[in-house]
């Protein structure tokens, strides 16, 4: 959201991410700041930390309090503890966990790291199946089905019944990938 200055009402221009300062100097650190706070939302958080530690002693105050709070979300994100998974399908449990909360790019970024270890996971392409589903992404949904159940003819009938497809009820090609036609 954006405000104007106005000499009237004294305001200051804000911006989504934060306060703009006035002054030649407060300009100066506004956009190193921006930056440290496009590397959070990168998820590169060592170097946002080390890009707000250097922007701190110099900030306006307006961006030396944001930057504190960047600072301490960075050291947050830092201290966890990176994920560990013994089996793919542990690993895929958690994709799977991470798409019924609506993440639906960390469960992509679980799925696909295991159909890229494993190619013959059949249950990671059944998983990106459904999100792809999910999300609107119709072509690729028809691709990772049919694929899941190349490798697996179960998941023919899985998908039969499962509701994360209710999007792709419609599409005669789903149709025909559930229900072939026998010769």
């Amino acid at each position: 959201m954006q405000e104007d200055e106005s000499a009237a009402t004294g305001r200051k221009k804000t911006t989504a991410m934060g306060p703009k300062p006035s002054g030649n100097a407060a300009a100066q650190t506004y956009q190193p700041y921006i930056a440290a706070v496009q590397l959070v939302q990168q998820a590169k958080y060592e170097k946002a930390l080390a890009a707000f530690e250097k922007l701190l002693p110099t900030a306006a105050p307006e961006i030396a309090e944001r930057s504190r709070m960047y600072i301490s979300t960075c050291r947050r994100q830092i201290g966890r503890p990176a994920l560990a998974f013994a089996t793919p399908e542990e690993r895929c449990d958690f994709a799977v966990s991470q798409l019924n909360q609506g993440f639906y790019e960390e469960a992509r970024e679980q799925f696909t790291a295991v159909v890229t270890g494993n190619p013959s996971a059949d249950f990671a392409w059944y998983g990106l199946a459904i999100l792809d589903s999910i999300t609107g992404r119709t072509q690729e949904c028809l691709a990772n089905l049919a694929r899941a159940i190349e490798m697996n003819p179960k998941n023919r009938l899985q998908a039969r019944s499962d509701n994360d497809f209710q999007n792709m009820v419609d599409d005669p090609r789903f149709t025909e990938l559930l229900y072939p036609e026998i010769p």
